[in-house]
């Protein structure tokens, strides 16, 4: 999870969120390296001598200033269409789970267990334990299998939602009358903090989600109990 005076992204948790660094850091290369040459020229601009005020046109500049940002533009479009693919494809998942979202909690079904559904809500900071979080600790946490393809339908029951797990590079839409599916893979145990990110009313960061990541036989451990 992210904290105090954390400039950067948090730790990625699974694959496509370190693909998702990897092109952040890769755009950010690209605006740094633009930044400076336009910083370069508007400061060289302080000691031109105006050799050239009485000139019309350029068409060797002119060409240079119109392929070369098309050019920088592929170098980030191909890259980031990849990523979007990515994103977009579902693979044989593990576990299903699904997501609804409430003013102002979550409920959630494991669609694989016919019985095991529950509502998730914010522990209120007067009942929170010395060592939990305020305003992200829930009192039902979701337990998900590590190192297992797992998928996860969102929905809504009154207004949008947006289930969103930054560790996990994962956020979905809630949306009323729809059913929204992404999947994630988890390649390392801990607790993974996210919120609603829709601006789906006056509380709506009063929406914390918390998955607890196991290994497999804890998990199935739990789903026994």
């Amino acid at each position: 999870m992210s904290t105090w005076a954390n400039l950067g992204l948090q730790d990625s948790a699974s694959p496509l969120m370190e693909q998702l660094i990897f092109f952040h850091d890769h755009a950010l290369l690209i605006l740094v390296m633009i930044t400076v040459l336009v910083g370069y020229l508007m400061f060289m601009l302080f000691f031109n001598n105006y050799v050239n005020r009485f000139l019309l046109h350029g068409q060797l500049i002119e060409m240079i200033w119109t392929i070369l940002p098309a050019i920088i533009l592929l170098f980030i479009a191909f890259p980031s269409l990849r990523l979007l693919y990515l994103l977009d494809e579902i693979n044989e998942p593990s576990v299903t789970l699904k997501s609804i979202g409430h003013q102002w909690y979550w409920s959630y079904e494991y669609s694989d267990f016919n019985d095991i559904e529950f509502d998730s809500y914010m522990i209120p900071t007067n009942e929170l334990s010395t060592d939990g979080f305020r305003l992200l600790d829930v009192d039902n946490r979701i337990v998900l299998p590590m190192n297992s393809q797992i998928r996860i339908l969102v929905t809504a029951a009154d207004v949008i939602h947006s289930w969103t797990i930054p560790a996990l590079g994962v956020k979905v839409d809630g949306t009323p009358g729809r059913l929204n599916q992404t999947n994630f893979f988890m390649n390392r145990p801990g607790l993974f903090y996210g919120q609603c990110s829709e601006i789906c009313g006056a509380n709506h960061s009063f929406m914390p989600i918390v998955i607890e990541s196991v290994p497999t036989n804890y998990f199935i451990k739990w789903i026994s109990n």
